[in-house]
């Protein structure tokens, strides 16, 4: 979608007015971003996928998540649970998307619930992400390609190429979490947001959709001047099979 703006060594004006020059600039999803260095543990968006076996327990005594009072789903809890448990995040601040209630949970390093929003995902159901999407135009992408790809990555703030603020989540398929825009009447992005239900925010190529004072208020606190870890929960194969991620509770009992 954006490769051919991310080439290495462009200085930062030339790479804005290359990519502001294509037209796949114009949809929401795009988020494009300048290719500033980052000095931060490692490069934005970089997706660490399990391998090998579940991650074991560091303390003898369980350690949760704490939601507060905020509704989530098992899935959810049970992810948030281990993350918090294992020290999968590294001390760093954590978000947990939730593709089947398409809902977003901003955690602190130590598992504290610093807040919830609903989201909008990729149109398509997959935890997969089609090869080479990142160097495709936004207008060869076929529906059924347009998925939010399932994983951890590690992620931090950016700013696209005009100079708004987003969170790189998939730098390689440039996927990222950013405000919802809503300059497209038909795509109705901001009701979808409003409604109850999860069943119609289904609708980008692949980013992660959030209220625009949730971004302001939550995210950028939560990930200023610091990397964090993104949890996608996946839709189809299992939190284990992706995270490596076992039940804090299952294991608490005797």
């Amino acid at each position: 979608m954006m490769a051919t703006c991310l080439a290495k060594g462009i200085m930062p004006g030339l790479l804005a007015a290359a990519c502001l020059s294509n037209p796949a600039v114009a949809a929401d999803d795009a988020a494009l971003l300048s290719n500033t260095s980052h000095s931060l543990f490692v490069q934005p968006g970089s997706a660490t996928r399990f391998a090998g076996k579940s991650t074991e327990r560091v303390a003898d005594r369980p350690r949760r998540a704490n939601f507060t009072q905020e509704s989530a789903s098992p899935d959810a809890r049970r992810v948030a649970n281990w993350i918090v448990d294992s020290g999968d995040s590294h001390a760093m601040p954590f978000v947990i998307v939730d593709k089947v209630d398409a809902k977003v949970f901003v955690f602190d390093a130590n598992g504290q619930l610093r807040g919830a929003a609903p989201a909008l995902l990729g149109l398509a159901r997959g935890d997969d992400t089609v090869p080479g999407i990142g160097d495709r135009p936004l207008a060869s992408i076929l529906p059924e390609e347009r998925t939010t790809p399932a994983g951890r990555f590690v992620a931090s703030l950016d700013r696209n190429v005009r100079g708004k603020e987003i969170l790189w989540v998939d730098y390689d398929t440039a996927v990222s979490l950013h405000p919802v825009i809503t300059s497209n009447p038909r795509e109705q992005r901001a009701q979808r947001l409003a409604t109850p239900t999860p069943l119609d925010n289904r609708i980008s190529y692949g980013c992660i959709n959030v209220p625009a004072k949730f971004f302001e208020n939550v995210i950028h606190p939560a990930f200023a001047g610091s990397n964090g870890i993104v949890y996608v929960l996946p839709e189809i194969k299992s939190s284990r099979d992706v995270f490596g991620s076992y039940d804090v509770d299952a294991q608490a009992r005797p």
